[in-house]
């Protein structure tokens, strides 16, 4: 991967909006859960604004990506981050996977538990008729 001198904020901003949407979350709610105006949201996303390194690893951890792929495109040396689905930003057209494996490859550990404990709490108490 080439590094660039010059950061593309335009770029930036688009992977945002592109990350975000694909969360479902509307430039309001994302702005709400990393405590920014969905003013300056809105900026970043159109790339008229540049953002501080505090700032954009905030948007990187909700949007559970990495750095390099926010701010370069991809990922570096073809590693896996912590929170990336591996492959998904290669667009792999033989990785046709449901939208719930999607997301959960994005989770950590700690919020892959949580979301295990969630589910048993819930089955029991989920009414679906078998027929």
């Amino acid at each position: 991967m080439e590094k660039k001198d010059e950061v593309d904020n335009k770029a930036i901003g688009q992977r945002i909006r592109q990350e975000r949407e694909k969360l479902l979350l509307s430039r309001g709610e994302f702005a709400g859960i990393i405590g920014l105006s969905e003013y300056y949201i809105g900026q970043l996303e159109r790339g008229e604004r540049q953002m501080s390194l505090s700032v954009l690893v905030k948007i990187a951890n909700c949007l559970h990506v990495s750095l390099d792929y926010l701010i370069y495109g991809e990922i570096a040396h073809d590693a896996c981050y912590v929170h990336d689905a591996c492959n998904t930003y290669k667009g792999s057209d033989s990785n046709k996977e449901t939208e719930i494996t999607v997301l959960l490859k994005k989770c950590s550990p700690k919020e892959l538990d949580l979301i295990r404990k969630l589910i048993k709490t819930i089955l029991p108490y989920i009414n679906i008729s078998q027929g």
